[in-house]
């Protein structure tokens, strides 16, 4: 039977509570959340479950060996002191990241790195004679060195990619959003299926995806050519399968209206083409609409969800197009609760709505906020319109500033 031991899944700035929501419904124990990442505990299964399933997860990290380090000298010392033939041999292949907070070390993670190779390089040197080779895009066993202040945690990656390379992208446009943060977002707007959910600005259809892998209940990373954990001595492949299958059973088709809008056909046929690959043809809808020149279509609630054009990602009047946006909502979009995530948090006193709630997130190195905003209208039937008046009406109210 296996033994629990203790794991750390990564994630994104602003997702930690969102990620330990997700373990905790997976059925992981001793679940903490830290900063950037959420510790737990489970046997082997679960950390297949883990990476499998978790949809706001970057990595699933194996912690193997903790020590206090001063200096590198203490850090090489302390790393030759692993039994590392207990998780890889001298014909296997390594890499290693680090990431370094300590007022002791002067020096960049870079050499961190450097250091901490050269450690398991002499280890196998020393023993057998021999070093194993180093392979940056696709080794045997990553390799985690974390030092905060005068700690050090040596983990081993059992996810090998990010989880956020999920397996479905095939096509992207400029500035594609990171699926772990498309996952992170439709899961803070509430979306679980009971509601229409519209993607208004689709691009390549990554919100689009997460929000209907979320609302079908398929696992994140299903997709997926392989794990980390897969190049492991105790990979147990039946045990693999069985967590897989067990997953697999749990899908539902979903029972509200999924779909995207963009004005540019060229995003039309990349989303297109990513929901064929993620195997979701049968219940996403991509359209070749102008979102302001669009009214809402479907009956009941809706969730819109969507990443409109940074000034960083597209040259655009921002005080135009967020009033736009505003507009659009205001006279096309009863009954309805809008999200968006911008960096432009000037350009959101334009939209000319009072958000409901504000959370601060992280998009790539951009600091954002994920802004809601709430249209209480009733319902109407109303199709989109290929052309139709903007509008230029606006609301003088200013922004109340409701941190979750």
């Amino acid at each position: 039977m296996n033994e629990n031991f203790k794991m750390v899944a990564t994630t994104m700035f602003g997702l930690e509570e969102v990620l330990e929501t997700e373990l905790k419904n997976l059925g992981a124990q001793d679940v903490k959340k830290g900063v950037r990442n959420v510790s737990f505990s489970g046997d082997k299964g679960f950390m297949y479950k883990a990476n499998i399933a978790l949809r706001t997860a970057i990595r699933i990290l194996k912690p193997i060996k903790s020590f206090r380090v001063f200096d590198e000298e203490d850090l090489y010392e302390s790393i030759q002191k692993i039994r590392w033939e207990d998780y890889m041999n001298v014909d296997s292949t390594f890499s290693i990241g680090s990431v370094v907070n300590s007022k002791f070390f002067t020096t960049n993670s870079h050499f961190i790195s450097l250091k901490s190779k050269d450690a398991i390089a002499d280890y196998f040197r020393d023993k057998y004679d021999k070093r194993p080779s180093v392979d940056i895009k696709h080794p045997d066993l990553k390799i985690h060195v974390h030092i905060q202040k005068e700690f050090c945690a040596v983990s081993i990656d059992s996810s090998g990619d990010s989880l956020h390379k999920r397996g479905y992208r095939t096509s992207t446009n400029i500035a594609p959003i990171n699926e772990v943060l498309a996952a992170g977002m439709v899961l803070l707007s509430g979306y679980n299926g009971s509601s229409n959910f519209i993607d208004p600005m689709c691009g390549s259809g990554t919100i689009l995806i997460e929000a209907t892998m979320i609302a079908c209940n398929i696992p994140a990373n299903i997709n997926r050519p392989e794990f980390g954990f897969e190049k492991w001595d105790d990979y147990d492949e039946d045990l693999y399968y069985t967590i897989q299958d067990s997953l697999l059973k749990k899908i539902v088709s979903p029972s509200h209206k999924i779909m995207g809008f963009d004005k540019a056909p060229s995003a039309v046929r990349k989303a297109n083409e990513n929901v064929e690959s993620a195997n979701l043809s049968d219940f996403i809808g991509v359209h070749h609409v102008n979102f302001f020149n669009s009214m809402k279509e479907v009956f009941g609630s809706t969730i819109i969800l969507f990443n409109p054009p940074y000034g960083e990602r597209l040259n655009i009047d921002t005080e135009e197009f967020y009033k736009k946006i505003g507009d659009t909502l205001k006279n096309g979009y009863p009954d309805s609760k809008v999200w968006f995530i911008t960096s432009d948090l000037e350009a959101l006193k334009h939209v000319g709505l009072r958000t409901s709630k504000r959370i601060p997130l992280k998009n790539g190195d951009l600091d954002c906020r994920f802004v809601r905003y709430d249209m209480y209208e009733g319902t109407r039937k109303i199709r989109p319109v290929k052309k139709g008046d903007e509008g230029d009406q606006k609301e003088d109210e200013k922004e109340s500033e409701n941190p979750s």
